[in-house]
């Protein structure tokens, strides 16, 4: 009886799922895998709410990947784009229904959290974690992961998913294997009103003077979000590029409230989703697409892929059945995300050579604006457009093969 109580008590002991990291992806799993009732356990190093890197732009697919019932906490409806070259040839497009959703992300991920919370994970902050171990004396048997806590705490769990960010211990143990790395720098500048209403409604995307670069205007009320982002290693240019686009702006009299930087990565296309019952997703995938470097909508949707397939891992009962769950998770990421990276792959290294083509088109081009539209209405993806537009296929592979001729 003793032995039965026992064995009972470290049974209560283990999570089913424990997620690391409360972003958006890490969220999203917890609610993925609560909402089934499974007992799941929410960790995050820092304090919420937190600061975080991002233009906080909410597209089609981030709203159709909210779970059910979320509310996002507006800051801006954003229904015109103003597209510029390195500040010249600037042209307006508008749109009767909404393109962007805009939201201070600290916001946005703390009502993540609560949601999660809601369905019934517990959520743990100030907690660091050093590192998974699947094998060696701190796992009882192999149905088990220890999630080893700074300071020497050891957790255990049925299944892991790794959600903690670009530079992730959990992807470090996966083996998560990158290709493309990029630095984002921003500046959240308040503004007086008559600022602060010239620009209501409306976003700027402006093709940088680097390969592969652009700058963005994000408005938040009475706050501009002014970021630009460029491929890692062009640090002074990129930090240049800011400084002479926040210039441009105006926005040079008005002192940030805050400044950061950020690194963004992409996996490759082999770069491994899982190792025996640990999966990734979101930024610790490398999830982002390409051209863009947009990550919520990917962090959003891998994230609950991987809370649904962690609840299937944390049942598996041998590790036949934990691998052939795993590959079922990858499958699913590959066949969506995986097919839209490959896409934005493509334009980003058209765009690098070619970016005044790019600004044409936007800006002249009838259907190409309102393929972007679409696009970030949600009524349709990047790949979709390849995939069923035969001009856009042939358009896109003519220009792969073409020689650069913007100055």
């Amino acid at each position: 009886m003793s032995g039965e109580n026992s064995s009972a008590d470290d049974e209560r002991h283990i999570w089913d799922v424990v997620v690391v990291g409360a972003g958006p992806a890490g969220a999203s799993a917890a609610y993925a895998a609560a909402v089934t009732g499974r007992r799941v356990l929410l960790l995050e190093k820092a304090e919420l709410p937190r600061y975080k890197t991002c233009g906080g732009g909410i597209i089609g697919p981030s709203r159709d990947a909210l779970p059910p019932g979320f509310e996002l906490p507006l800051k801006d409806r954003v229904h015109a784009v103003t597209f510029s070259h390195n500040g010249r040839f600037t042209r307006t497009r508008r749109s009767k229904q909404m393109l962007f959703a805009l939201v201070e992300r600290a916001e946005f991920d703390q009502r993540l959290v609560e949601h999660a919370q809601k369905a019934g994970a517990e959520l743990r902050t100030g907690a660091t974690v050093v590192r998974v171990e699947q094998h060696g004396p701190a796992v009882p048997d192999r149905r088990t992961v220890a999630v080893v806590l700074q300071g020497g705490e050891t957790l255990l769990a049925r299944a892991v998913v790794g959600a903690d960010g670009s530079a992730s211990r959990i992807g470090a143990h996966v083996g998560v294997k990158l290709e493309q790395v990029d630095l984002g720098l921003e500046a959240e500048i308040p503004v007086p009103d008559t600022v602060a209403e010239d620009w209501r409604g409306r976003i700027l995307i402006d093709w940088g003077p680097l390969p592969g670069s652009y700058g963005w205007v994000f408005p938040k009320g009475d706050t501009l979000t002014v970021g630009v982002i460029c491929a890692r290693g062009e640090g002074a240019g990129t930090k240049r590029y800011l400084e002479d686009f926040i210039g441009r702006l105006g926005l040079a009299g008005f002192e940030p409230a805050l400044s950061s930087g950020h690194l963004t990565r992409c996996r490759t296309d082999d770069s491994p989703l899982s190792r025996g019952r640990v999966l990734v997703c979101g930024d610790a995938a490398g999830l982002l697409e390409p051209w863009t470097r947009e990550g919520i909508s990917f962090a959003l949707r891998s994230g609950r892929l991987a809370g649904e397939w962690a609840v299937r891992i944390a049942e598996a009962p041998d590790a036949v059945d934990t691998r052939r769950q795993a590959l079922n998770y990858a499958f699913a990421v590959k066949a969506g995300l995986g097919v839209e990276m490959g896409v934005g792959r493509r334009m980003l290294a058209v765009f690098e050579r070619r970016p005044g083509l790019f600004h044409a088109a936007l800006t002249g081009f009838r259907p190409a604006w309102n393929a972007f539209r679409d696009i970030t209405r949600g009524s349709t993806s990047l790949a979709q457009l390849v995939r069923t537009h035969p001009m856009a296929q042939r358009a896109l592979t003519a220009l792969d093969r073409r020689p650069a001729q913007d100055a």
